[in-house]
């Protein structure tokens, strides 16, 4: 069963990026289906995904990753360098697919799988669209383990440019832990820590809460497995 949530002040406007119509069919019929989320277009390949981003100016990009013209990443590349762009989050079929993991490098918000769950996509869309994008689904986790280096020279360094306190932060971060979770869990509060997770940010150059995790992959902070 799809939950429903009150009203909101204002809805979340939804692109739908996928060249497979009957795909879309039903994206669109469960987010339509939400009070706060609604479709505003779609479209079947990257190119002209980028042209309605820019037109429509939509909250979130529902973005599939292998598509024809041209491919989920590099429309996320540049949906992600408009002025004021929308959140991205990266659909892909497979649990471990390195497609994905470039298009979070270019900028997406995060990414699901096609076969989840009606409820774990629009808690994600949510999610990722409140700022606070949470690495939570194993299916990210496993992607991460499989896929990020043991070590990059530029990730090492910036993480070595963070305080203890802010590496703690950034752990809990990788282990998919919300603002709230964190500050429990480091007996703050949740003001604290999202001055941590700005200053993470800002100090690793990441866009977002997904690129700061990578990072943490990437210099070898968190290793596969662990």
């Amino acid at each position: 069963m799809i939950p429903t949530r009150v009203i909101p002040t204002r809805v979340i406007r939804v692109l739908l990026v996928d060249d497979q119509l009957l795909v879309r069919a039903g994206f669109r019929l469960v987010i339509d289906s939400q009070p706060d989320l609604t479709v505003v277009g779609e479209v079947g390949d990257g190119r002209t995904a980028v042209a309605e981003a820019s037109r429509l100016r939509p909250d979130l990009v529902l973005m599939d990753v292998r598509m024809p013209v041209m491919d989920g990443i590099e429309a996320t590349r540049r949906i992600t360098a408009l002025p004021d762009p929308p959140k991205v989050v990266v659909l892909t079929t497979y649990d471990v697919d390195e497609h994905a993991l470039a298009a979070i490098r270019a900028g997406a918000g995060g990414f699901l799988l096609k076969d989840g769950a009606p409820e774990d996509m629009l808690a994600a869309l949510r999610t990722v669209h409140s700022g606070d994008a949470v690495i939570a689904p194993s299916t990210t986790r496993r992607l991460l383990d499989a896929l990020a280096p043991a070590s990059d020279p530029a990730a090492v360094q910036a993480v070595a440019t963070l305080t203890d306190r802010e590496r703690d932060v950034l752990l809990a971060m990788a282990r998919g832990h919300s603002n709230a979770e964190i500050a429990e869990r480091l007996i703050v509060s949740t003001g604290t820590v999202k001055t941590h997770v700005g200053r993470i940010l800002t100090k690793l150059g990441a866009r977002d809460r997904v690129q700061a995790v990578v990072a943490a992959y990437e210099s070898g902070l968190i290793r596969p497995g662990r």
